[in-house]
């Protein structure tokens, strides 16, 4: 059975369209995901934020050579001085050198 030409066009306009409609849902869809995800994220954080800070040490000098203090976020201090020394090694840096602000386990 032999198609006329206006039937092939519009056969494959309509296709097209199909497919294009169904990949601008499937963005749509992405893009919403996305945001729930990222608000779901910030939410946690921003009630942390909040959290009274703790009351503040005494005011020691820091010793010659050393950069600050490092926040450590569910890390033991072994293993954070570990992490700190390999990439002191790793740059082929003195670990003096190096400013390290904070350290979190990615989970």
């Amino acid at each position: 059975m032999k198609m006329p030409v206006t039937d092939a066009v519009i056969t494959a306009i309509l296709g097209y369209g199909v497919v294009f409609i169904g990949l601008v849902l499937l963005m749509c869809a992405i893009l919403i995901m996305g945001k729930v995800m990222t608000a779901k994220k910030a939410a946690p954080a921003a009630a942390s934020t909040a959290a009274p800070a703790p009351a503040p040490k005494a005011d020691i000098p820091a010793a010659p050579g050393t950069a600050g203090e490092v926040k450590l976020f569910d890390v033991p201090d072994k293993e954070a001085a570990m992490v700190m020394a390999i990439v002191a090694d790793k740059m082929g840096k003195p670990l003096n050198e190096l400013r390290f602000k904070s350290i979190k386990e990615v989970k």
